[in-house]
């Protein structure tokens, strides 16, 4: 009998604190220590480890047209060891944010993700705009928009 997939990530009891300490980069902990920040000021939310390796902040809930559910983190991201991985809007945030993505600074994008190698290389405005526009997006006030 077949089983439902699972959701790659969710909510844990892992500590925040624990997960970005253990980091051996220092400039890698410091990124994710402004990120933690930044997010947790747009979202309002606590940061919360979201399987072994994200934090996120805030949940959304997702139905795929295939029936497919779950939860998802509102934005999150995982220091990794050659980038800093930025969990955004998926599908659209490329087409929707383009203009915003060109004006970021140094990047590359996967599907609903931004890879940056440091955090002092974009734009932070630029990047507090695109992580607004996507809790806006997952909340279901989404103002894309807006300039």
């Amino acid at each position: 009998m077949a089983t439902a997939k699972q959701p790659a990530a969710v909510p844990t009891v892992i500590s925040v604190d624990d997960f970005l300490a253990g980091n051996p980069d220092e400039r890698r902990r410091a990124d994710a220590g402004r990120l933690r920040a930044i997010m947790g000021e747009l979202t309002g939310e606590p940061a919360v480890m979201w399987g072994a390796s994200i934090v996120g902040f805030g949940s959304y809930h997702y139905t795929y047209e295939s029936g497919r559910s779950g939860d998802a983190p509102l934005v999150g991201f995982s220091p990794r060891r050659q980038n800093l991985v930025l969990y955004l809007t998926g599908g659209g945030l490329e087409e929707r944010d383009a203009a915003l993505l060109a004006r970021l600074g140094p990047h590359r994008e996967g599907k609903g993700c931004i890879y940056l190698r440091r955090l002092d290389d974009v734009d932070e405005s630029v990047l507090r705009q695109l992580i607004e526009r996507t809790v806006e997006v997952h909340r279901g006030v989404d103002r894309a928009s807006r300039g």
